[in-house]
């Protein structure tokens, strides 16, 4: 199969006896589906039965998609952060149904006493983005952006509806692990999760890690009925524009995306600046769901707590119906995962993460060439479909 890989395109790697159409299906995406550079992972029973990479990593240099590369993942990394605040409540150290107030006192103001743990988990809690607005450098700082969060009154009345909050859940949740911990977000997940699974995965980029970021490359131009779901989703003054871009501070400077910055990824930014590779998501998932190479991160108990549904319908600011757990995307028609069961959370531009406990499935899959979508993109959709494929087979 290796040979078959490099006479395709450069893409390297190793895949299973009986996974090839996984292979096929990511040779396919840079044919058919404006791949540039990326990587697919996939862990059957705590096992790697695919690990694909393969196109440029620069393509205004051409230079190649290595092993080592990695990118920004966005909203992938939300369920890393979902995870250490799951860990912490596998510990006992929190609870879903306790309110927030209990381990940050200070977010009691402004109505949100009443706010659970559960709630701020799966974007419930009406603080989607911060008002008044703060500039990028102060929320880079996290400190500022985590005390105007907890002195904010909710944008909604909590529990009673759900809007994706795009970048705030990772500043909200970082703080109810630091409250209960006692080390920042970043720091725990690399102690805790990235450390013993050996993941080359940041939540705040080591600067001596920069090599490894590939480069990202915008999305086409949306046109027609895409076009009109974004003016829906992000057009100006909507709710899914103040939250995805924090009122502005994460738009473009001079044609310059905030997250090709080294300001924005040596932050903590929890919801959306993971640097990573598709070995990594899938081996981190992996071990959600069964042991890896001696390590396990999550009971089943646990796992069945966070991949239960708690919200369903339309979103305040995807517009589209969303479904969460806690803290995790789960399928639904507009978020693909496979089948009912399986939890995990895709990235802006098309990256994705997830497990699925009924097949034992881990999955794994970023990228450099921006998609146009919030969720479900082809080539993610392409990749996992094959793989559960596979499984059936």
């Amino acid at each position: 199969m290796t040979d078959w890989l490099d006479a395709h395109g450069g893409v390297k790697g190793n895949v299973a006896e009986g996974f090839e159409p996984v292979a096929r299906a990511f040779v396919d995406n840079f044919a058919e589906r404006n791949e540039t550079g990326a990587s697919v992972c996939v862990y059957v029973n705590g096992l790697p039965v695919v690990d694909l990479w393969g196109g440029t990593a620069n393509h205004k240099t051409n230079e190649p998609w290595r092993q080592e590369s990695a990118t920004v993942v966005f909203s992938t990394t939300k369920g890393a952060a979902a995870i250490c605040v799951a860990m912490l409540a596998q510990q006992g150290k929190l609870d879903y149904d306790a309110p927030v107030a209990t381990y940050w006192p200070e977010f009691a103001t402004q109505g949100k006493e009443h706010i659970t743990v559960g709630q701020l988990m799966s974007h419930q809690a009406g603080l989607a983005y911060v008002d008044p607005p703060l500039p990028l450098e102060e929320i880079l700082k996290v400190t500022p952006v985590v005390e105007a969060l907890a002195d904010q009154a909710p944008l909604w009345e909590p529990g009673t509806k759900h809007g994706y909050h795009a970048l705030t859940f990772g500043w909200l949740a970082g703080e109810l692990v630091r409250r209960v911990d006692g080390r920042t977000i970043g720091r725990y997940f690399a102690e805790e999760v990235a450390g013993p699974l050996g993941l080359d995965f940041w939540i705040g980029l080591p600067e001596d890690q920069e090599w490894r970021v590939a480069r990202l490359r915008g999305a086409p131009r949306p046109t027609g009925e895409a076009l009109d779901l974004m003016r829906k989703i992000a057009g100006r003054g909507t709710m899914g524009a103040r939250a995805l871009q924090m009122d502005g501070a994460f738009a473009p400077v001079d044609g310059v995306d905030p997250f090709k910055t080294r300001s924005v990824r040596a932050s903590e930014v929890p919801a959306a600046n993971g640097v990573t590779n598709a070995a990594s998501v899938a081996r981190m998932y992996a071990a959600t769901i069964g042991e890896v190479d001696g390590v396990r991160l999550l009971d089943s108990a646990t796992v069945d707590t966070i991949g239960a549904e708690r919200v369903f319908g339309p979103d305040e600011s995807l517009v589209l119906p969303t479904r969460f757990g806690y803290g995790f995307m789960l399928h639904c028609d507009e978020l693909v995962l496979t089948q009912d069961g399986a939890f995990g959370h895709y990235g802006s531009g098309g990256s994705l993460g997830f497990a699925d406990p009924s097949t034992g499935m881990a999955f794994g899959y970023v990228m450099n060439q921006m998609g146009g979508g919030i969720a479900s993109d082809p080539r993610a959709v392409a990749l996992l479909q094959a793989a559960h494929s596979c499984l059936e087979n």
